[in-house]
């Protein structure tokens, strides 16, 4: 099969590889349908996780059709229409069983596109499938369903519910990045009383307003505005950016919380001796995946408009290309981009 690798820092070709093979009898084989590229698969190629071995196929987001399953797999057999988490999942131990999915001790956690080969390719070996797998009809459109892989997940799991927005208040998402943008879709499922996104891009903050943000505005109008009053409830950090952190710290008010999203491949400064009288709730999290089911149903009934996040789609053997559109986003304008089999 054709696959991307990772062969170190900056460095990765679309390959010829040994198509994957049933190993545990909890896999499953995934022919991959639909699969995109995130912002973890920018750092990873910039070689900011240093467990990521060269070699490695990339990609931790997909949907295709169950090809074969193991013994153990009791729940899908081949010709089911899956998503593939972006977190595996044992199901046995602790974390797993209290849906930490991401935190799983059992062999799962973030492993695909990380410590085993992704999804960023013709096939993909899915570990303890019956637990990393949810099904999805096929008449949902691929562009949907893969945003359910992980990005829909993320906003919802680390940052809205993290973050505990509720009816009535002001929330503040600094980054119109996808999970940002995401973030925006699913606080509106709060009925919060506005939503202000933050962000340098323009075109980011024009995209935001048509997801149904209340307000884009640059970091120093955001500043100005929220001083005038107690500040915002939830504030989302999506950028990933140091910067963006501290920003975060200075529009919550007292009382408020702090849902760090981003992946942070950088240093970040804690200034405790401004906040530690605030009163202040900060969430870190990896996502789970656990609300998959249960964001697949919104979806299915039209209350998660999420269709404009994909912004390019290309065909699978494109991957490098995907690449360069998304790492240059602000200038292609590009938010998802989506890759099919061809």
């Amino acid at each position: 099969m054709r696959a991307l690798v990772y062969h170190g820092p900056s460095h990765t070709s679309w390959d010829t590889v040994p198509d994957p093979v049933i190993e545990e009898a909890t896999d499953a084989v995934v022919r991959v349908d639909a699969t995109t590229v995130c912002g973890t698969d920018l750092h990873i190629r910039r070689g900011d996780f240093a467990e990521v071995k060269p070699g490695t196929v990339l990609g931790h987001e997909a949907v295709g059709e169950v090809v074969e399953t193991g013994g153990q797999v009791h729940h899908l057999r081949p010709g089911d229409q899956v998503i593939v988490s972006s977190v595996s999942a044992c199901g046995d131990c602790r974390e797993c069983r209290d849906g930490r999915y991401g935190q799983c001790r059992g062999g799962g956690g973030w492993i695909l596109g990380n410590l085993i080969d992704g999804t960023q390719a013709e096939f993909v070996r899915v570990p303890f499938a019956d637990h990393s797998t949810t099904r999805c009809t096929s008449d949902l459109p691929l562009d949907d369903a893969v945003l359910l892989a992980e990005l829909l997940p993320t906003a919802y799991e680390v940052g809205v519910r993290n973050g505990h927005v509720g009816p009535g208040d002001t929330v503040v998402v600094v980054g119109a990045g996808p999970v940002g943008l995401a973030s925006v879709v699913v606080a509106r499922l709060y009925s919060p009383r506005r939503i202000i996104v933050v962000d340098l891009a323009g075109a980011r903050l024009e995209a935001a307003a048509r997801l149904g943000a209340d307000a884009g505005e640059s970091p120093g109008e955001m500043i100005a505005d929220l001083s005038e009053g107690p500040g915002a409830d939830v504030v989302i950090e999506a950028s990933g950016d140091p910067d963006g952190f501290v920003l975060c710290t200075r529009a919550v008010r007292a009382g408020g919380h702090i849902a760090t999203i981003g992946t942070h491949g950088r240093p970040v400064t804690l200034h405790l001796e401004s906040l530690w009288r605030k009163n202040l709730t900060i969430s870190t999290g990896q996502v789970d995946t656990s609300s998959t089911p249960w964001l697949l149903e919104l979806m299915r009934f039209g209350r998660l408009p999420v269709s404009p996040l994909v912004t390019h789609t290309l065909d699978l053997g494109r991957m490098e290309d995907a690449y360069e559109v998304f790492a240059r986003g602000t200038g292609t304008g590009a938010l998802k981009v989506v890759l099919h089999r061809e």
